[in-house]
């Protein structure tokens, strides 16, 4: 049989949880509550085909030719611009597009880590970052988040003591909690960072579906020379173009191009022009404003199901945007027990445990809203309610529990 000599990082790193677990969800008689993807209704699929019908129609040989690293500058002075509104200031040469955000997640580690490296996380955190990170043999260090922020006190100890090279956090409608930083607890993490002299890497995938309460500035707008700012398109107009965006001071963006030239030399320029034509050609806040209703609708339908079908010990989140709820069981159930009994009953969820870097829960658990309109939310949380019945009752037995 052949050997084949992998490298030690792709062997200790595991397969993405989610892609795996949705491979079981899959079955049309499952209603799914496990990914994160937003709403295929919601696409502009008509004005995005327009949009690349224009740029082949004026611009074709062009469009379809190799490009630069940095990407397209009017999409790249776009985004400058649309930081705007927060009074944040941003040059273009700060801006790197990249193939989604997932990429820029692999070039931070390719930029910051070194086998043995720490890092600081939230506690839960993104699952994704977890696994892109884990490429490069870090430590990991969690600190809590509450309904207020993250713990700034903890989150000092554990950089100082640990020498953690940077602090990865989502400041609006977490990925996988649905929380939020309050103003304070921005302003707070900012100081600390200018007063620590510390590098934070800010992903904000979803701040621009608020769909209640005040919309809040990046934690970048207190302290730009210490924070590294993601950004992506697929929550606000389609995944599908996979471009996503890296904002950092130049010293560091100069390092950022030299990673991305060894990746993969420069993101789609073809899908850079149809989205700029897009964004040129439609007015992407009357979009994001069908999106955020929408969410919001199904967020409340999803609320109100929990709050009628479930029990009253397990609490939910209360976001007001973004994606996802966090559910918390009993300290005795474990949510990926509950998986197994769930999908039975035809309805999925994802078990919370991959979110927790280094400090493992079993209890909880991840749910979005988006997919699925008001019908199918109230009758996948009745089949919830029916699995966890089970599950209850199982645990209850005399006989060990066996899923």
């Amino acid at each position: 049989m052949t050997h084949y000599p992998f490298s030690r990082a792709i062997t200790n790193t595991p397969k993405s949880f989610i892609r795996e677990i949705l491979k079981l969800t899959q079955s049309e008689h499952i209603i799914s509550f496990a990914g994160g993807l937003p709403n295929k209704t919601l696409f502009p699929v008509s004005a995005i085909q327009a949009a690349a019908n224009k740029v082949l129609s004026d611009d074709g040989e062009n469009v379809l030719q190799y490009s630069t690293t940095e990407g397209y500058l009017p999409l790249r002075q776009w985004i400058a611009k649309r930081y705007l509104k927060y009074g944040i200031t941003i040059a273009p040469e700060q801006v790197l597009i990249t193939s989604g955000s997932q990429q820029a997640l692999d070039l931070i580690g390719k930029l910051f880590l070194d086998a043995g490296d720490a890092v600081a996380l939230e506690n839960p955190s993104y699952l994704g970052a977890i696994q892109a990170f884990q490429m490069y043999q870090p430590r990991f260090y969690s600190a809590n988040l509450t309904n207020e922020g993250i713990d700034v006190e903890a989150l000092s100890e554990i950089v100082r003591t640990q020498q953690c090279q940077f602090f990865y956090g989502i400041p609006s409608f977490q990925n996988p909690t649905g929380l939020s930083y309050s103003l304070a607890n921005r302003k707070a993490v900012a100081q600390w960072l200018i007063q620590d002299n510390r590098i934070m890497v800010e992903d904000n995938p979803y701040g621009e579906l608020r769909f209640s309460g005040e919309d809040l500035p990046p934690i970048y707008k207190w302290a730009p020379d210490n924070t590294i700012m993601l950004g992506t398109f697929s929550k606000v107009c389609a995944p599908g173009f996979r471009l996503g965006w890296i904002v950092a001071p130049i010293p560091v963006m100069d390092k950022f191009i030299i990673a991305k030239q060894a990746a993969d030399l420069h993101t789609s320029y073809f899908s850079q022009r149809v989205l700029y034509q897009y964004l040129h050609d439609n007015l992407i806040d009357e979009h994001i404003s069908k999106i955020k209703h929408a969410y919001a609708t199904q967020c409340q339908a999803m609320i109100a199901a929990i709050q009628a079908h479930l029990p009253a010990y397990i609490t939910v989140t209360q976001p007001e945007g973004g994606m996802f709820l966090w559910l918390t069981l009993p300290d005795n159930w474990s949510a990926i027990d509950l998986f197994h009994i769930a999908v039975q009953h035809g309805v999925a969820f994802v078990p919370g445990e991959p979110f927790f870097a280094d400090a493992q829960r079993q209890n909880q658990l991840r749910m979005s809203y988006c997919t699925n309109d008001e019908k199918a939310i109230r009758e996948g949380i009745r089949r919830l309610a029916a699995a966890m019945d089970e599950y209850q009752k199982r645990l209850q037995e005399p006989s060990p529990l066996i899923i």
